[in-house]
Formats: C-alpha cells, structure tokens, sequence
C-alpha cells in the first residue's frame, strides 16, 4: 500500500442536504494509478487541529469509478469537530491532505445481486456500490435506506434517476423515522428474507448496523454475503512518518506492562496464509513478535490499512484457521470478533499457524 500522502485541490463542493456535502476532488494525471479505487472504499483525510495538528477521518468516496471522478461524501454531526470543518471551511479552489483509497469494504463481483442498507449518511459507500453495479454489472441491487426525515435523505434525486434509468434491476426503499419510527431487526428480517439469495452490505450508526446485521445472521446469510463497514476517530496520525511512528510505538510498547503487550502464546516460527485481491501467500518465517501487517509489509504484499492503531476497519480480516489475537480494538464488537474478524495492525499470532483472509 502507498503510505505517502497527497494535497489535492478541490474542484467543487456540493451542498447534498443542510448537514451534508460532498466534495469533489482533482486527481493529477501523474496520481490517476495511485488514486485506482473500488466501489466501497475510502480516503483518510488530514483535518487542521489547534490541539493535535492533525485530526485524520476516513470517509467514504460516494463517487463510483466508472463515473471518472473522486468525492467523499460528509454529513455534520452534532460534536464533530471534523465534520463541521469540512462542511464550513472547505470549497472549489481550497486543497485537502489525503492518503490514497483503503478499505476491503467492496464487492468480490460487481456481478452479484446485491442487498443494500444505509443508514442516514451510511448511504455514502453503499450508493457507490449501487451505482457501479447498475453501470458495469448485471445483478439486481435492492437498496434500503433510513433517515430521519425526507429533508435528511441525502441523494435523494440521484437515486430517483437510478431508478428511473434502472426500473428493472433497482429498487429503493425509503424508511423515515418521523412516520415509521425506528427500524428494528424485526422489520429488516422480514424485508431481507425477499432477498435471501443477495449479497448485502451495511453502512450507518451502530444501532441500525446491529440490526441490520442481526437479521441477516438470523436468516443465515453466510459470512461471505454478509459485509459491513465501520469507521470510528481515528486517535492517531497516520500522515507521520511511518517509520518515526513505528518506534515510537515500539517504545511504548515496551514501555508498559499491560498484558495486553505480552508476548504471544506460541513460540518458534508460524506459518502464515493470506487470500488478498485473488491472490494467495504464504510464509513460514513469522516469529510473531510484531504485529501481522509489519510482517507482511516486510514480505511486500500490499496489505489494507489506514490508522495502524486499532481504531478503523480498514485492516480487518477473516480468520479461517488458527487464531490471532489484538493489542488493541476500538471498532471490532463481539458478534465481529465471534466472527473471527481481526484487525491485522494489532495482531499477533496465538497458533502454529494462520490462514486469514481480506476477501470477507
């Protein structure tokens, strides 16, 4: 992965809802590789901070490829510092600190039929997806989207012209909390066994992402058809120097007594298994005294990751044998950790052998 950042200009910032707006980026010619993205993903963007310097955000890119541009997409909450900057400060012709696109948060085909839920600004990844697999697949994308109210409802008008350009393959459901109040499990289990066969993603604040995810669970939607992306504040600076910050954690770590920087359990060296992108590797050299993404930085395979402290999805993976466990986890809740998802920049290994997996 490209752990360099960029300044980028933006070119135009579009007022979505009062509380939201997108902002659309200009990516160099000479960048346009390194800016590649899927649908799903997201930017870790550098924030101004009197108190910090630096506040980094993940958000995501609301753009699909095939439509040749990049725009995040930010909705104003009620303490977020970061949120409230963006939506005041930033405008055509003001520039923005950003790391190259992450996240694992994507279709393994565009070509699935895909079972979408997002939740108030949570619609920022999912109508990417949506709109890349109406332009460039051949599934048929249902999408379910809550809101307070109909002034909240961000892409309102581009989702009625999907479906309007789409009327056979998309479907939209709106679901206002000011007429139909709270959308429990119940109701998102009753919608989503229409829909059983679907491949489904979920986006928005946790009580609507634990429902949603509780009644795919309960129809038995397997692992592999069931995705959802989280973002939390990141706590520290994934915009310094890499290798500063990677001693500096260092000493800390050996600064402290926790137990939770013990050593891990297994001693010796550990066989490690990787499916990334469609592709496969495999080691047999890791001595497990250092989390599994600097091992697999070392091996040169292009591993996922943004704030490398625990406090964002962007490195999670499936554990399919063995088991590893974390320094630290501010995002993973325990119906993920049951699920044997792990963050790879806070793991180390607690088996003889490993085999993980990003592909979900």
């Amino acid at each position: 992965m490209d752990t360099e950042s960029y300044v980028l200009d933006v070119v135009e910032v579009i007022e979505e809802t009062a509380d939201a707006r997108s902002v659309v980026l200009r990516i160099p010619e000479e960048l346009a590789e390194t800016f590649t993205y899927k649908p799903g993903q997201f930017l870790t963007v550098a924030i101004p901070s009197d108190q910090t310097g630096i506040a980094a955000r993940c958000y995501s890119l609301s753009s699909a490829p095939c439509e040749g541009r990049h725009a995040i997409t930010v909705k104003r909450t009620v303490d977020g510092y970061a949120s409230n900057w963006v939506c005041d400060n930033l405008k055509a012709g003001s520039t923005l600190r950003v790391l190259p696109p992450n996240g694992i948060f994507t279709p393994k085909t565009i070509d699935d039929d895909f079972l979408l839920f997002g939740g108030g600004s949570g619609i920022t990844p999912v109508i990417s997806i949506a709109k890349t697999a109406l332009a460039t697949g051949t599934g048929q994308v249902v999408l379910f989207y809550a809101n307070r109210d109909q002034d909240s409802v961000i892409f309102a008008r581009d989702l009625a012209e999907l479906q309007a350009a789409h009327p056979d393959r998309f479907t939209v459901v709106h679901w206002l909390e000011s007429v139909q109040g709270l959308p429990n499990q119940e109701i998102l289990k009753t919608f989503a066994a229409h829909f059983d066969t679907f491949t489904a993603f979920v986006c928005g604040p946790g009580p609507f992402m634990k429902a949603a995810t509780g009644a795919l669970k309960e129809l038995g939607f397997p692992r592999e058809r069931r995705h959802q992306e989280k973002f939390v504040s990141l706590g520290g600076n994934p915009f310094g120097d890499v290798e500063e910050m990677r001693a500096a954690e260092q000493t800390i770590a050996e600064a402290d007594d926790h137990e939770d920087t013990d050593p891990p359990a297994v001693t010796g060296p550990v066989s490690v298994e990787v499916e990334l992108d469609g592709q496969q590797y495999s080691f047999d050299d890791y001595a497990g005294d250092r989390p599994l993404l600097d091992f697999l930085e070392s091996k040169g395979v292009p591993a996922p990751y943004s704030c490398r402290e625990g406090n964002c999805s962007a490195c999670a993976c499936v554990v399919l044998e063995g088991d590893l466990r974390m320094l630290n986890n501010d995002v993973l809740d325990e119906a993920d950790l049951a699920d044997g998802i792990r963050l790879v920049c806070q793991s180390l290994p607690l088996t003889e052998k490993v085999r993980i997996s990003y592909n979900g």
